[in-house]
């Protein structure tokens, strides 16, 4: 998944593109802006929009703090 992901690591804020590229652990969560694929949408698109939250909570709970 793509988009702008930031987190807060000893007072820096660290911006990521890839979902995958957020270490596993880091001190705030500051910003989960995935990237929406362009309307109209297909089911896949629906389907991957509705992975979303499920992501959202599964990176907030790398939260150390």
């Amino acid at each position: 998944m793509t988009g702008k992901f930031q987190v807060l690591i000893g007072g820096v804020v660290h911006t990521y593109r890839h979902i995958d590229d957020i270490p596993m652990s880091f001190d705030n969560l500051i910003g989960f802006e995935p990237d929406f694929p362009p309307e109209p949408h297909t089911q896949e698109e629906h389907d991957l929009i509705d992975t979303f939250h499920a992501k959202f909570k599964e990176i907030f709970s790398r939260e150390r703090l």
